[in-house]
């Protein structure tokens, strides 16, 4: 069920969340999540900083109290869940803003004054890299 990605900066999006809290897909059937992967691909395609920042989309992050989720990750940082975004152009350039920045930092840390203001309050989990923990 695995199947390989590019293993650098990306922003995961789960492709079968619900579209909104009280709705699970829009009038043609679409769902949030894959919603929000194709505002994501296009906010990236008219960026060219953006363009180091792989899209990568899978089923189901467990998230499901939490719609239009993504996990934020790359290899030796920390990684980051984030949810209940609007499956829109605004929220995808603010999690890519952001994604920019998590790829520019050092061990995935941004600071918060950094963070785009359409992140803020949509953190849900942050996950230690591969044999590290925060301290």
């Amino acid at each position: 069920m695995l199947r390989a990605v590019d293993a650098g900066p990306s922003v995961v999006v789960c492709n079968t969340c619900r579209l909104s809290a009280d709705r699970r897909e829009n009038p043609d059937g679409q769902r949030g999540g894959a919603l929000l992967a194709e505002a994501m691909r296009a906010v990236q395609a008219g960026s060219p900083d953006l363009a180091g920042i792989s899209i990568q989309e899978m089923p189901c992050l467990f998230a499901c109290q939490r719609h239009c989720t993504v996990h934020i990750r790359a290899p030796g940082r920390m990684g980051y869940v984030l949810g209940d975004f609007v499956p829109d152009a605004a929220s995808a350039e603010a999690i890519l803003d952001y994604a920019r920045l998590y790829a520019e930092s050092e061990e995935g840390v941004v600071r918060y004054a950094d963070w785009p203001e359409g992140v803020k309050g949509r953190f849900i989990a942050r996950t230690p890299p591969e044999g590290y923990v925060a301290s």
